[in-house]
């Protein structure tokens, strides 16, 4: 089998880990063809285990989120914080505003478009505790609250758990960038054999299956966008030729490379995005906005202690599974692809930086925008009843809420084409990012590889998105969704394993002494690179070049920064 593998994959021209890249691949084509041809078969197997997960572990989701967040701070007050993300003299890579914009974009900027309107509004008719009246202040402080828990630092702390874990690995002890490489103080060297692959394998699936998601959403909201503007109908056919149209604007941005690709759209969609914003807070009711956004801020803090233990134990009206527990399931099942992202452009920041870089920013925008969206949206419905609530929430429109929204703004025309632009730009750098990622991890390093590989994960997202609103419509969607519940379970237990792994290295890496200092690791490659490399080096090899001296393959090989003698004594 091996063998075989390995004649298609050189056939093809590709140049990266064999057995990750096929396996991936297969099982990603056995689920989309399963799911076709046996939709209904599929849906109750899942619909089985979702359901058994949710009825008895769904606080076990809610609680790991909260310790990660809790470990997360720890981190940054502690003494290693001090630690930097690469050598001890490196600064960061990217300036602080392309890194902002490159974490928003490849984050949760789609996210933030489709549920800007809708969550907030959602909870105001249906309020999660079920203990104040519907419509009411009252029920929008709650929704707000809960808007906020979902999308602030509890989502952010996801995300950035395994990037602090893949840049401390990835950079500080030069091991492959892929999932595998976090178990090392536990696996060693074996992270390079059957059982890393099997780790690698399920990371990229995950990936793929989260990204489809979020590409599906964002498909929505840009037909419910042109059906709002110029009559479009909602159809199957017209999703699959904007997944169509929109990814090939993400293969062009993959082809491109990071810098001209991602880093730019990403700039250029943080400055739009902040216009819009600006728009609605200038045409909207101003005061009462900004008023509002000041508010929500204190009221997520006061209420986030509670929220992040609260499991709806009394009511048990199963809405926690239906919201809360979906969303870190959800998220979680993608982290790897957005925690390897962060990481790459993240080389070079102290470990304090980071954490307080990744939380900090992006949640303190997430608050202004719900902030200004949601109190945008319940000034309306106040004025209005059911101007935002009747389509959204009883007719059941979520993708269109946004739109139904700018209705009540000047430029209602020209604002929601440039809302849909922005989704369109989000959902490229998303696909675009994830694409690079996942080839990231199915090569094992980050250094050029043949385009086509990028290509093919780019297209792989497509197809997969693609072929469950084609061809299974909202049963396809539905199926997926509760994969991803299945999925984020062991990937909610690795998070536990995340943590014991970076305290062990860091542990190691520093002796336990002050000031810390850190042993440097030589270049780690995986082992079918390796060998590849080597014999490019032979005589005559018309890839031969000087090589890279610290490239020895699957070895570590690591020497004390200082002689011992040289380190200060603890103090």
């Amino acid at each position: 089998m091996r063998a075989w593998m390995t004649s298609v994959h050189d056939g093809l021209g590709l140049r990266t880990g064999t057995v990750i890249f096929m396996a991936s691949a297969a099982v990603i084509a056995v689920f989309v063809i399963a799911t076709i041809a046996f939709t209904a078969q599929v849906d109750a197997v899942f619909q089985t285990l979702t359901g058994w997960i949710l009825e008895n572990l769904g606080w076990f989701y809610v609680l790991g989120v909260t310790v990660f967040l809790v470990f997360l701070i720890y981190m940054a007050v502690s003494r290693f914080g001090r630690v930097r993300l690469g050598p001890d003299d490196e600064g960061p890579e990217h300036s602080g505003w392309a890194w902002f914009g490159m974490l928003f974009a490849a984050g949760i900027g789609t996210i933030l478009m489709f549920w800007g309107v809708a969550e907030p509004i959602n909870h105001l008719a249906n309020p999660p505790m079920q203990d104040v009246p519907p419509g009411s202040p009252e029920a929008f402080e709650q929704a707000m609250a809960f808007t906020l828990y979902h999308f602030g630092l509890h989502t952010w702390t996801i995300f950035t758990l395994p990037a602090l874990c893949f840049a401390y690995f990835m950079y500080k002890r030069n091991l492959p960038p892929r999932v595998s490489s976090i178990f090392h103080p536990l696996l060693g060297d074996r992270i390079h054999g059957p059982l890393g692959a099997v780790i690698d394998v399920t990371a990229i699936v995950g990936t793929m299956f989260g990204v489809a998601v979020s590409v599906g959403l964002g498909t929505l909201q840009i037909n419910s966008g042109l059906a709002s503007l110029f009559g479009i109908e909602e159809s199957r056919l017209v999703q699959i030729l904007i997944i169509a149209a929109v990814s090939a604007v993400a293969i062009i941005s993959v082809a491109v490379g990071l810098d001209r690709g991602i880093k730019r759209l990403s700039n250029f969609n943080i400055v739009v995005a902040v216009g819009l914003l600006c728009f609605v807070v200038v045409t909207g009711p101003t005061l009462f906005l900004l008023q509002g956004t000041i508010e929500t801020a204190g009221t997520y803090l006061a209420w986030l202690p509670e929220l992040a233990f609260w499991n709806d134990t009394v009511n048990d009206s199963g809405w926690q599974n239906g919201w809360t527990v979906f969303y870190w399931a959800w998220t979680i099942s993608w982290s790897p692809f957005v925690g390897i992202f962060i990481a790459r452009i993240s080389r070079g920041r102290s470990i304090r930086q980071f954490i307080v870089g990744v939380l900090a920013v992006p949640v303190t925008f997430s608050v202004i925008w719900f902030g200004v969206f949601g109190w945008g949206s319940y000034d309306i419905e106040r004025n209005d009843p059911g101007a935002l609530t009747g389509p959204v929430v009883d007719d059941g429109d979520i993708p269109g809420a946004l739109f139904t929204f700018l209705e009540s703004f000047p430029l209602t025309t020209l604002m929601s084409v440039i809302a849909i632009m922005l989704v369109v730009v989000f959902f490229t750098t998303s696909v675009d990012s994830a694409a690079l990622v996942m080839d990231t991890i199915a090569n094992g390093h980050e250094d050029p590889a043949p385009t086509r590989q990028r290509v093919f994960w780019a297209l792989c997202v497509a197809l997969v998105a693609g072929t469950l609103l084609g061809a299974t419509g909202a049963g396809g969607l539905q199926a997926l969704q509760e994969v991803i519940i299945v999925v984020g379970l062991p990937f909610f237990v690795m998070g536990y394993v995340m943590i014991y792994s970076l305290v062990r290295a860091l542990k190691e890496d520093a002796g336990e002494r002050r000031p810390l200092r850190t042993k440097r690791w030589g270049r780690v490659l995986p082992p079918e690179e390796a060998a590849r490399r080597a014999a490019e080096d032979e005589p005559g090899h018309p890839a031969r070049d000087d090589g890279d001296p610290e490239e020895k393959g699957p070895l570590l090989r690591k020497t004390d920064s200082a002689p011992r003698d040289q380190v200060p004594p603890r103090s």
